[in-house]
Order: C-alpha cells, then structure tokens, then sequence
C-alpha cells in the first residue's frame, strides 16, 4: 500500500516563511495607516534589518530553521518592531508639534525622549523571556528557542531603532509643513478628540466629587475579573494540558490477541478491523502487520511498540488523507475509530489501543500508575486491583498493564537415557517437531524460473494445534525402526512466565491508561481516578502510600504507587516554567528600581501584569482551546510587553511634571499622547500572533498574545495613570 507521509518538513518550513512574510507585511501596514507611507517605510525595512540579523545571530548561536525556530520570529515579529515604531512615532509627534524645525533638530530630542523608557521596555521583555532559556527537563531544550531568539532580536531591535531608524528617518521622512497641534488645555500633544476622549474617561475618577468611590469600584470590578478567570481552569472551563493533539497524517491500532492465538487468527483479526476502519471517509489506506510491529515511529521509540512481536500481537498503521482535503483534525477521527474497533475487538476477546502520536512529552503512556511492593505477586494484585478501578473511572480508556493474562504452557521434556539407548539424538526430535510446527524445505519445484520454489513439509494448520499430532510424528532409531515423538517426551503442565520490569533497579508493575471524551487531558482523569483510589489497601492489608513527583524510597517493605506519565511532565514543566516566570518578574523589579529610584514606581508599573489573566482566560473559554505549555509562554511574555506600556505611561507622566503640569492632566495627557504607540505596538503584537492562530501546538500561544495584549491594553490606558494619581496624597509634586 502507498504510505501517506503528509507534508514534507521543507512544506511545513515554506508555510511558516510565508507566513511570516504576511506577518511583517501586515505590521507595515499597520503604520503605514496610523503614521503615513514613508513612516511605514522606515519601519518595515527595521524590521526586515532586524530579522536579517536576528536569523544570522541564531544561525551563529546553533539553532536551524525549524518549526519552533520560525514560530519564535512569527511571535516576535510584534516585540521586535516595537522599538522601531515607537521611535518613529515620536518623530512623527514631534513634527507635528514644532512644524518649523528642521527633521535635523527634531530627531535628536525625539528619540532622546523615549530613549530611556525604550531602552528600559527592551531589558524588561527580555527579562520576562530570557529565563525560560534555562527551564530544565523536556521542555527546555524543546522550546529553547523561542526567548533566545527573542531575546536576541529584542537586542538587535534596539540598537536598529536607535542607530539605523533615526538615519533613515532623516533621509526618507518628509519636512513638515503648518501649525502645531494643541492638545489638552492648550498645551502641545496629541490631536484634540483624543484628548478630549482621555478627559472624559478620567473626569469621573479624578475630578469628580466621588472620583475615590469610582476608583474603589473600578478596582473592584478587576479583581473580580481577575477572580473569574482563574476560576475559569478550576471549574473546567479551561482544561489544563501538556500540549495539545498536534493534526497528524496517521494513528495506530494498537492490538493485544488472547494468548496462544495463532499468526493467522491475529492477520484475519486485523484484516477485518482494518475494513471496519475504511468506513472512515479520512481514512487513506491502511498497513496490517501481523505478528510483528508497524516500521518504528516516535511510539515505537518510547513507548517500545517496535518490541511487540509474538503471534498474538498485532499493529494498523491507519493513514489518513492530506490535511487540506479533511474537514476533522487527526485526534477527532481517532476518537471516532476507538468505539468502532472496540466493537469489534470485543467479539473477539481482544485489545486494542488507539494511538495517536504524541504531541511532545515522550512518556510510555498519558496515564500511568506505578506500583511497587516487596514481592511480585502483591505487586500483581495491586496492578488488577488499579486496572479495576480505572476502568469504571469516567473518561478513562486503553486500560492495560504490564503483566501477562495466566496461561497454560506445556513443557516437552525428553527423556534422554532412553533416546541414548535406542539412537535417537535430541536433535533429531527438536527438528522433528520443528518441521511439523514450522515446517522444512524438504525439495525444490525447478519450474525454469531463476529461483527455484521450495517443498515445504509440515502438518496441516488444523492439526498443528494438536499436541497428540504432532507428538505422533516419528523418528528413526539406531535399528531404523520408525518410534512416535511421545515415547521420548514427557508433556509437563505449567503456566506462562511473567515479565519482569525495573526502573531505577526497583521491581515495577505498571497500569496504563489514555483519557478520551470531551476533556482529554490526563490531568483532569488522574483527578477522578484518585477518588476511585482513596479505599484502596495493599495485599499486606495496609494503606497504600501515594507518590506524585518523587519515586517511593521504601519499596522492599510496603506497597506504594507512584502517578507517572504525562501528569508528571506537565507539573514538572509548569513549575519550572512558574519559576522562570517569578524569576522575570523580580528581573523587571530591579530594572525599574534602578530606573526610577524608587520601591513605589515599580510596583505601580507591574502593576497590568495580573490583568493579562482577564484576557488570555477568557480568551482560551471563548475559542473552546485548552491551556497548554504554549500558553504559559504567552502570558510569560505578556509581562515584558505590559510593562512596556506601563514604563512609556510613567515616564510621560514624571516629564510632565519636571515641566510643572499638575498631577491631573500629566495623568490625562500620558494616556492621551502615548496613547497611539502603545495602541500600535498592542496591535503589530497582535498581528504577529494572528499567523500562529491556526497552528494546534502553538495556539495556545497565539491566545495569550492576542486577548492577553488586547485586554490588557485597553486597562492599562486606565489604570496605570489612576495607581499614579491615587498614589500621591499631594496631586502637584513630582513622582520621584
């Protein structure tokens, strides 16, 4: 059959350059709408400057181009022009504000002023990403990419918009021409319904006679969204997960025949599954293997499916149509495939597995318990006893264990005193019951073809099964007389050995498990498992003692079982990604301490940070998308890129009040006139997300940016010049 490999790796890497072409595409067109046409210009060549040297930085570094690599500049491409667009932009302001002065002496005090908060916003993203490079385990070295590259071009990024911006600003931005504008109460800023817009949006909180119960009610009503939204992943609403099903071009079927079945009982099981399977109208063709494993994949490398070989054993590899010509995602058609085949393994007292390829965590299975013990047929009890109660769990599914099924074996002991006495050598009985079993070349038909075909010689398939049969063949003695096998063999009953598995030199007996339904992840499962759980007791009659994220040290005295599988992956990868996250946050502490030499200053401009929760919660509800690893990576960098706004909102407001401007409107014209940077670089970061929309990995990524800067935002605007305001008993001082 012809094998269905999908999309090749240079597709895969064609579709993500193009996209992020479309990406920079769409950030120019963003200024050239809000600044005008050569503006858009100086920025989109910035940012292809800054991707030129971004990718040779990264070349230098060690990475390639692949996936994780191109999707790191994708999610970049909204930080990295913001440098560029936010010294542009102030350009731009300023030629609006001094019509009659040359570009030659705007520049220079333009990009003096947003220098400092610039330069400050840059070590601030990269504060909040640059920790995740050092994240330990699986996902570290996996996503690596991603804040180096970042970081790398958040640094290139700065030195452009500082050094090459300003010369092509010179040389390709057009002389002004006409009046200043006049912003709020006569001063020089931004267009008039802008400030007019600002001023009432703040009058309520800050020049009304109940401006302090507004502010109290506005506080209150964020942190109850803050509230709602973390109750959001409690409640299931947002299911936590490792990473999501990635949209593969295969799955298998994995299947278990009861012991003893004959190779050609398992093929024509299979044969017959594999037909119920084409009634999938995504299903391509489909490769039976019978008696042995599917050709090694990521499965058989971790989960050593490759080691699955005895006739009762069996493998589909179910291909599936091109992408593009299926409305459904691989994990949708697999959770179809699983209650058709389970029909029909179930007629046939079989097992069988559907599995999908994991989307990242090499892991032997999403659910796995491990039980330890002092001896092994406790630690086989436990097993039964766990595969039970997993089974009767909700949503639990492709129950198994380590342990084989009992059954009989027959022992053929030759008796070797009497087949010396009579001549007859062990090895022509062993070869005996060889040819009658398997078979043995006994001619060979010369039929004029190059290869000759062989005779084989052995017992009919029917009577194979008979051990009197085959026990009836014969042998040759010394004296050439024809003696049946059964007078040199004894048949001695016994039962099937078990094997025996270790990890870490300790005795284990592993239960495994998938989740399936409408929450697939595992988490949510081990939860509803562990109720089932709580009564269970060891063979020795005593509690068993529980472990998640250490393995059990006493294993030779009392039974233990260990939750292992991608729950641990997940915790693992959450906490060490929880830390580099705290780790970022006290980074940006101390930059905006050293900044603005104060404690206050600080907490105030970090103040957004909790508020990115509103939006990326929310937002994963909305879209119905689960919140995964990628996720976390988002909101990790939410915080770099809202506390940008908050330092360009800050440092405004401390400039307006070295000018001797009252506290009230440095408050209202910091958000009137920074207003379209921060609204513009919000919306390129946006931009920039939108292309990873449609990626299943990293779409949780993609949520996070894009509600997480939109909701965040839009508060910003509002709350960072009310914290200030609130903040200062005497209205008309300086911040610092």
């Amino acid at each position: 059959m012809t094998r269905n490999y999908g999309e090749t790796a240079n597709q895969k890497a064609l579709q993500l350059i193009q996209k992020l072409l479309f990406a920079t595409g769409s950030v120019v067109l963003l200024v050239l709408i809000a600044l005008g046409r050569r503006e858009a210009v100086i920025v989109g060549a910035a940012v292809v400057l800054t991707l030129a040297a971004t990718l040779f930085a990264s070349w230098a570094w060690g990475f390639t181009i692949n996936r994780v690599s191109l999707f790191a500049l994708i999610f970049s491409i909204g930080i990295l022009v913001d440098d560029a667009i936010v010294v542009v932009e102030n350009i731009h302001r300023h030629q609006q504000l001094f019509p009659h002065k040359s570009l030659g002496e705007i520049i220079p005090s333009a990009v003096d002023e947003v220098g400092g908060p610039t330069i400050l916003a840059t070590f601030t993203v990269i504060a909040a990403l640059l920790p995740m490079a050092f994240v330990s385990g699986l996902m570290g070295p996996y996503m690596s990419p991603i804040p180096i590259n970042a970081s790398m071009g958040m640094l290139i990024s700065l030195a452009v918009a500082f050094v090459v911006t300003p010369w092509m600003a010179l040389h390709w931005m057009k002389e002004s021409s006409g009046s200043s504008a006049t912003g709020y109460h006569g001063h020089q800023g931004p267009p008039l319904w802008i400030s007019r817009f600002f001023a009432a949006l703040f009058y309520p909180f800050t020049r009304s006679s109940r401006s302090l119960f507004y502010r109290v009610l506005l506080a209150m009503a964020v942190l109850a969204l803050i509230a709602v939204s973390v109750w959001l992943p409690i409640r299931g609403s947002v299911v936590l997960k490792m990473l999501p099903f990635d949209n593969k071009s295969e799955f298998q079927v994995v299947v278990d025949m009861p012991d003893g079945t004959r190779l050609e009982k398992t093929d024509a099981f299979l044969k017959e599954m594999a037909l119920v399977l084409t009634q999938l109208p995504e299903v391509q063709d489909i490769q039976v293997y019978a008696g042995l494993s599917a050709p090694i994949n990521f499965n058989g490398l971790v989960r050593q499916y490759n080691l699955r070989q005895a006739p009762h054993l069996g493998d589909l590899q179910v291909n599936l149509v091109d992408k593009s010509m299926r409305e459904q995602k691989s994990h949708a058609i697999a959770v179809q495939a699983r209650p058709l085949v389970q029909a029909v393994a179930a007629r046939h007292s079989a097992r069988v597995k559907v599995v999908e390829v994991p989307p990242g965590p090499p892991v032997l299975s999403p659910v796995v318990a491990e039980i330890y013990g002092p001896s092994d047929e406790g630690r086989r009890e436990l097993a039964q006893a766990v595969r039970g109660l997993l089974e009767v769990t909700p949503g639990m599914v492709d129950i198994d264990d380590s342990t084989v099924d009992p059954s009989p074996k027959k022992i053929l002991v030759i008796d070797r005193r009497k087949a010396s006495l009579m001549g007859v050598s062990q090895q022509e009985i062993v070869s005996v019951l060889r040819t009658g079993l398997s078979g043995e070349s006994a001619a060979y038909l010369h039929d004029a073809t190059k290869y000759p075909a062989a005779v084989s010689l052995r017992l009919p398939e029917a009577r194979q099964e008979n051990l009197n049969a085959l026990l009836a063949l014969t042998v040759r003695t010394s004296q050439r007389e024809a003696r049946p096998l059964s007078e040199f063999v004894t048949v001695v009953d016994a039962q099937r050995e078990q094997v025996r598995y270790r990890k870490d030199l300790v005795p284990v007996t592993y239960v495994v498990a998938d989740v399936a339904g409408e929450n697939d992840s595992p988490l949510y499962g081990l939860a509803q498992a562990r109720l089932q759980l709580a009564e269970l007791q060891g063979p020795d009659g005593q509690p068993i003692a529980e472990y998640f994220i250490s393995q059990p040290k006493d294993t030779y005295r009392n039974y233990s079982l260990k939750w292992d599988g991608e729950s641990q992956i997940t915790y693992e990868t959450f906490r060490d990604m929880g830390a580099a996250y705290a780790v970022g946050l006290v980074l940006i502490y101390l930059l905006v301490v050293a900044q603005f030499g104060s404690y206050l200053i600080p907490v105030i401009i970090m103040a957004p940070i909790p508020l990115t929760i509103i939006g990326v919660m929310p937002g994963h509800a909305m879209l119905g998308s689960q919140f995964t690893a990628t996720s976390m990576i988002g909101m990790i960098a939410l915080a770099g890129i809202i506390v940008r706004n908050s330092i360009l909102l800050v440092d405004f407001i401390h400039l307006q009040l070295e000018q001797g401007v009252s506290l009230k409107d440095a408050v209202e014209a910091s958000a009137a006139t920074r207003a379209q940077p921060i609204v513009l670089t919000a919306l390129a970061a946006m931009t920039g997300a939108l292309f990873i929309l449609d990626d299943p990995i990293f779409n949780g990524l993609a949520i996070s940016l894009i509600f997480g800067i939109l909701v965040s935002t839009v508060l910003t605007l509002l709350v960072i010049p009310l914290l200030v305001y609130s903040t200062h008993a005497e209205p008309d001082t300086s911040i610092t």
